[in-house]
């Protein structure tokens, strides 16, 4: 018997990965976070499955019913939104299943910032603007952030930010990213990315929190900063070399000096 924890993707029933599905066909438990996961995904099921929704249930409950699977002989699916790497609470999950020596499987999902950049039709590397992203949110009552992952020293990189879990906390963002972005830099909030109520705001960071307020985002979004999102605007902006002349030529020179025949001397002689 195994614990599956699988990604169920960012909202949509089809993104999630055909792994993922695969084993929800099978698992005759599963155990799923109602407020997040699409039901439709629960429909891979197989008849008579066990299906828990862990929305409102503490560690301790969710534990007990994979226990009580594991007992039973049942391949379990736990069922988290997004991709398990990323915010889902998998590693307390991990060590309390260890200590009653269950094995775990995770099986990645589409991550949120993916789908929302999808959304965005964007391209969150682009030569010669933009080359890193920085996935972060910020401090609340129930999670602080370690030391040294601050958001103002995180904004001294500049890079391009994706911050998850953190549209209710808009003015606390423009404080401490305004010295490093300034107050034009674009940004572009996609909330419920890839659902049928999929929302997407763009505005400067300025505007940030009365652009969010307007539109009643508080929660399930992803912001992003940086001067990325308006890449046209930037001079520096380069193509990539993967399509450039130089790299064509680089890949002929190659194929032949690969074909080219070889005068090996195959006697005896020397």
């Amino acid at each position: 018997m195994t614990v599956y924890v699988i990604g169920a993707g960012p909202g949509a029933p089809d993104l999630i990965t055909l792994r993922g599905a695969q084993l929800l066909k099978r698992c005759r438990t599963c155990l799923y976070a109602g407020s997040l996961v699409p039901a439709e995904l629960l429909e891979l099921c197989p008849p008579g499955a066990t299906l828990i929704d862990t929305a409102r249930m503490p560690l301790a409950q969710i534990v007990s019913h994979i226990v009580d699977a594991h007992t039973a002989g049942d391949d379990v699916a736990r069922l988290h939104s997004g991709d398990p790497s990323l915010y889902s609470a998998m590693t307390e999950q991990r060590r309390e299943l260890a200590a009653h020596g269950i094995p775990v499987e995770v099986v990645p999902g589409v991550p949120a910032f993916a789908a929302a950049a999808a959304a965005l039709d964007a391209e969150l590397t682009v030569p010669g603007v933009a080359q890193s992203v920085l996935i972060t949110r910020v401090s609340t009552l129930s999670t602080a952030m370690p030391c040294g992952e601050e958001l103002e020293r995180l904004a001294a990189t500049g890079i391009t930010l994706a911050l998850h879990l953190a549209a209710h906390r808009a003015e606390e963002i423009v404080d401490a990213l305004l010295p490093h972005y300034g107050a034009r830099c674009p940004t572009a909030t996609v909330a419920f990315a890839s659902r049928a109520d999929q929302q997407i705001v763009r505005c400067s960071l300025a505007e940030l929190p009365g652009a969010l307020e307007a539109t009643g985002i508080r929660r399930t979004a992803v912001i992003f900063v940086g001067r990325v999102l308006d890449p046209n605007v930037h001079p520096e902006v380069s193509d990539s070399y993967l399509y450039s002349e130089a790299r064509m030529t680089k890949l002929r020179d190659d194929k032949h000096h690969h074909d080219k025949p070889r005068n090996d001397n195959l006697g005896d002689d020397g």
